[in-house]
């Protein structure tokens, strides 16, 4: 048995029944790769093709950091790269806040038809149309601000809806309720922006992407540089290749929701028109992707955090969970999605 290594290159893990869903017990569960599948129908991963692939495309990320991970849904086999080293998530925090607020409504604490009024001090920086249209309009229903959270990345509407359900701490409780482990969400968007750039506390004047940037530019340079090194390395609202994997597999398992609320959540995941470019550019044509991306702005030339995660689904119907996370890139963004995309591509090779 061997321990999932945080600087080393990539780790795997075969059984299914040996793996115990929880992200810090996959590291417990990495075993040697010769232990055989336990009753799978799906071929096992090409780790070898793993092992030289992603190394290939983190050293084409460089100085950027690289962190991956494929596992078969079905099988419990998985393959990491830096599976325990902590990623900003950025807007991926908004898959497991979606699942939050979908538990509260399968614990009937929350109806989706119930209707949110929005105040001006509710307000969060970009990305937010919803901010943008405020005051023109001011009331959502629980549901409109879920797809504008899980399916178009709305900052104001994530703020709001984890208002409603109780806070980022209700949501880090809720994770820990389900033993999801290296997932972490500690802050609204309304505090995690401004703080990647030394910014004071957002106040409603700075709504849009105007009035957010104009604000951005009084901080000093060195002053921002120093604020977005600073959140690299903050584990708060973080997660880890594996962790995702977790709980990604928890997710695909029913473990986390109803079945209504589970399709209800993969629904709007499969219908975002963000981050297209990334991951699901290099499935094969047929493929669906149910995912979540997240991406920090980009300053001095540095970027802090460009992610996509989620499930794809081939056409014959095995899935697949996926992880990727790149931080401290200095490459201009269609690189980046260039990146992902060969990853998508790597990804479906190595499945067989």
């Amino acid at each position: 048995m061997t321990r999932l290594q945080s600087l080393g290159a990539a780790s795997a893990s075969l059984g299914r029944r040996g793996l115990l869903v929880g992200s810090a017990s996959l590291a417990l569960a990495a075993c040697s790769r010769s232990q055989p599948l336990t009753a799978s129908r799906t071929p096992a991963l090409d780790m070898k093709g793993l092992d030289s692939g992603v190394a290939e495309l983190a050293a084409r990320a460089m100085p950027g950091v690289l962190g991956f991970g494929l596992m078969n849904l079905e099988s419990g086999q998985f393959w990491v790269r830096l599976g325990d080293r902590t990623f900003p998530m950025q807007s991926v925090f908004k898959l497991p806040l979606g699942a939050a607020v979908l538990s509260e409504v399968d614990a009937g604490r929350l109806n989706l038809a119930e209707t949110l009024t929005l105040t001006g001090k509710q307000l969060s920086p970009p990305w937010s149309p919803i901010a943008d249209a405020w005051p023109g309009r001011a009331a959502y229903t629980a549901q409109e601000l879920l797809i504008a959270t899980v399916g178009n990345s709305d900052n104001t509407a994530a703020d709001l809806l984890m208002e409603r359900i109780g806070g980022p701490g209700a949501v880090g409780a809720w994770l820990e309720s389900k033993k999801v482990d290296e997932v972490r969400v500690d802050r609204y968007e309304r505090e995690v922006q401004p703080d990647v750039y030394g910014m004071a506390s957002f106040r409603p004047a700075w709504k849009g992407e105007a009035a957010f940037s104009a604000a951005q530019a009084t901080v000093a340079p060195e002053r921002r540089r120093a604020a977005m090194l600073a959140y690299m390395a903050d584990p708060r609202d973080s997660a880890t290749p594996r962790g995702m994997l977790g709980f990604l597999r928890r997710f695909d398992t029913g473990e986390l929701l109803s079945a209504t609320s589970t399709a209800r959540l993969l629904t709007i995941m499969r219908s975002t028109p963000r981050g297209a470019d990334r991951l699901k550019a290099g499935f094969p044509k047929g493929a669906s992707f149910a995912h979540k991306a997240g991406t920090s702005g980009t300053d001095q030339g540095l970027n802090a955090a460009y992610n996509d995660v989620g499930i794809f689904t081939l056409p014959d119907r095995r899935s697949y969970a996926i992880a990727a996370f790149l931080a401290g890139s200095t490459a201009p963004e269609k690189d980046r999605a260039a990146l992902f995309a060969d990853l998508g591509r790597l990804a479906a090779r190595s499945v067989g």
